[in-house]
């Protein structure tokens, strides 16, 4: 009998953490390079975003435009009513370059259905606008628009394989 109470009591904590604080997640593809590499493995946390708003750099994983079986991890760029512009290769919110310093200076994001090359959108309320770190390989907003913030299922949190790369994944200030 207490083995069977304690089986119940580790599934119930288990169940707890996995639906309701930390899932996780394993990157499929090199849409995140070179800051993640395809096969790692991240928790994330899916308590932030019930009682914060996201923000600008966050990486997060949500279900994926148009399947939503799937799930994409790509970071957040824009944020609501933010004016998203694509110039000479560079990323622009409300008419100020974007400095990104987790990637190299001299990248250059190429145009996509949704978003063409000196064109600018606004990103509706209760959305937000997301890359991938590889742009040249990346399926993201570009293509198919920005995201709902009820898709989002969470933040990447900590990377915990390979062991090599254990940590937390890194905030950036764009200030």
């Amino acid at each position: 009998m207490d083995i069977l109470q304690i089986i119940f009591f580790a599934v119930a904590i288990f169940l707890f953490v996995y639906f309701l604080l930390l899932q996780p997640h394993k990157i499929k593809g090199n849409s995140m390079l070179p800051n993640f590499l395809n096969g790692e493995f991240l928790l994330t946390d899916k308590v932030t975003y019930r009682f914060n708003d996201a923000k600008r750099g966050d990486v997060v994983v949500f279900k994926a435009p148009p399947d939503e079986r799937d799930e994409f991890i790509k970071r957040i760029i824009g944020l609501p009513t933010e004016r998203v512009a694509l110039i000479n290769g560079h990323i622009y919110i409300n008419g100020k370059l974007l400095k990104e310093k987790y990637l190299d200076e001299s990248l250059f994001t190429n145009a996509g259905g949704f978003l063409s090359e000196g064109e600018e959108v606004i990103v509706p309320k209760e959305e937000y606008f997301v890359l991938g770190d590889n742009r040249q390989n990346s399926s993201d907003s570009r293509s198919w628009g920005s995201i709902k913030k009820d898709k989002i299922t969470g933040r990447a949190w900590l990377i915990y394989w390979p062991i090599s790369k254990t940590g937390m994944v890194p905030s950036f200030n764009y200030q």
